[in-house]
């Protein structure tokens, strides 16, 4: 299974404004240095990298009619041609920088209001939101090596 980066985004505070990079440095158990979930003691080792198939945001976007971004996600990795919740449980590549899948990312309710707030949605509610990208909504993986990644590197199964 070969996919690809489309974009990297990180926010320096919870609920800050994303900032999209050309390469980020992933450091192994504490997440993208410079992000708002980086824990550099490994506190978050578990959920310190988020990835999200653009494909998937785009099949919300034709079943709900709206026309979010795949970043509007707040998730830290966009991915393009690999099926994200596969990987869960599995060990795979993110250019040289090894990674492991632990769960679906599901939605929550904080995403669902932000989405909500940010883009003035009215003709669909939170519940919506949630149940549309319920199994959409990417996945939360362990850094395990340290290494930089860039837009454009393969997302790849050994």
């Amino acid at each position: 299974m070969k996919g690809s980066i489309v974009s990297i985004h990180i926010a320096a505070e919870p609920g800050g404004d994303l900032q999209p990079l050309d390469s980020a440095e992933l450091v192994a158990g504490c997440g993208i240095r410079g992000d708002r979930h980086f824990a550099a003691d490994g506190s978050h080792a578990d959920s310190a990298l988020t990835l999200i198939e653009e494909e998937q945001v785009e099949l919300f976007n034709e079943l709900t009619g709206l026309s979010l971004a795949p970043h509007d996600t707040r998730r830290q990795i966009v991915t393009r041609g690999v099926a994200l919740n596969d990987l869960v449980g599995t060990r795979f590549r993110i250019g040289a920088v090894e990674v492991e899948g632990i769960e679906l990312c599901e939605p929550c309710a904080y995403l669902a209001d932000h989405l909500k707030r940010q883009f003035s949605i009215t003709e669909v509610s939170a519940p919506k939101i949630v149940h549309g990208l319920a199994h959409r909504a990417g996945i939360r993986a362990r850094i395990l090596t340290n290494g930089n990644v860039r837009v454009g590197d393969r997302v790849m199964v050994d």
